[in-house]
C-alpha cells in the first residue's frame, strides 16, 4: 500500500471577510486563544458550537478544544450559511472565504491534531490519530467529500461522510495558511488588499 501525499489532501476552513485582517496577523485562533479574536465574526450556528464544547471524544478531549476544517468546499454547512436556515443568519457568498491549508503543513507546525470519518457529532462516526495516518483514504470516503448532492435514498449516510473533519487543537499560524479561495473577482479584489498570499476564484466551490 502505498502512503498518501499528504501534502496533496486539502484543509477548508470557512470565515467571514472581516476576519481576514485578524487571521493575517494572527492566524486561525480558538476562541479561548491569548491571541483570539475579540470583534470575531461568526457565520456558523452557535447552537451546534455550544454543543460540540461539551461532546467530549474518545481521547478525553472536548470536542469545542479543536479548530474544524473540511477536507472539501460546498458543504451543507455552507448551504444553511447562505440561506440562513437553523437560525444562523444568511450570509452572501461573496463575505465567505476559505482559509486553505493541507495535512503536511499542519504536521510540519508541529500542532495536535485528528481526524474523523464523518460530521464530528454524528452517532456513527469515529475519531482518529496519528497511528491511522497512512491509512487516511481508506477511512475517509473523498467520494463522498466531493459530491455535488449529498441526498441519496439508496446512501442515507451520504452526508455525514461527506462532513469529515479534521481538527487541529489551538491555533494556526499565517504561514500555515497556504492560501485562500472566494466566490467571485469582486472578493478577489478585496482580498488583494489585504494580502499577497494565493487568492483563488471557484464558483465550484459555493452554491
Amino acid at each position: 500500500m502505498s502512503l498518501p501525499d499528504l501534502s496533496k489532501i486539502r484543509l477548508f476552513r470557512m470565515v467571514h471577510i472581516s476576519n481576514i485582517p485578524h487571521i493575517l496577523e494572527h492566524g486561525i485562533t480558538h476562541m479561548v486563544s491569548p491571541n483570539k479574536n475579540l470583534d470575531y465574526k461568526s457565520i456558523g450556528d452557535g447552537s451546534l458550537i455550544n454543543y460540540r464544547n461539551k461532546f467530549s471524544i474518545k481521547n478525553g478531549r472536548k470536542l469545542g478544544e479543536y479548530i474544524p476544517f473540511y477536507f472539501g468546499p460546498r458543504m451543507p454547512m455552507l448551504f444553511v450559511i447562505k440561506n440562513g436556515f437553523n437560525g444562523v443568519t444568511a450570509t452572501p457568498q461573496s463575505d465567505i472565504i476559505y482559509c486553505v491549508t493541507n495535512i503536511a503543513t499542519v504536521i510540519e507546525y508541529r500542532l495536535d491534531w485528528c481526524f474523523t470519518d464523518g460530521h464530528a457529532v454524528e452517532r456513527f462516526t469515529d475519531f482518529y490519530f496519528e497511528n491511522d495516518l497512512d491509512n487516511i483514504e481508506g477511512i475517509v470516503d473523498f467520494k463522498a467529500v466531493k459530491t455535488k448532492n449529498w441526498i441519496d435514498e439508496n446512501d442515507l449516510d451520504l452526508k455525514r461522510r461527506m462532513e469529515a473533519e479534521f481538527l487541529v487543537v489551538g491555533d494556526i499560524p499565517p504561514a500555515a495558511i497556504r492560501g485562500f479561495v472566494v466566490y467571485n473577482e469582486d472578493a478577489k479584489a478585496a482580498m488583494a488588499l489585504l494580502t499577497q498570499k494565493p487568492v483563488v476564484v471557484r464558483q465550484d466551490y459555493y452554491f
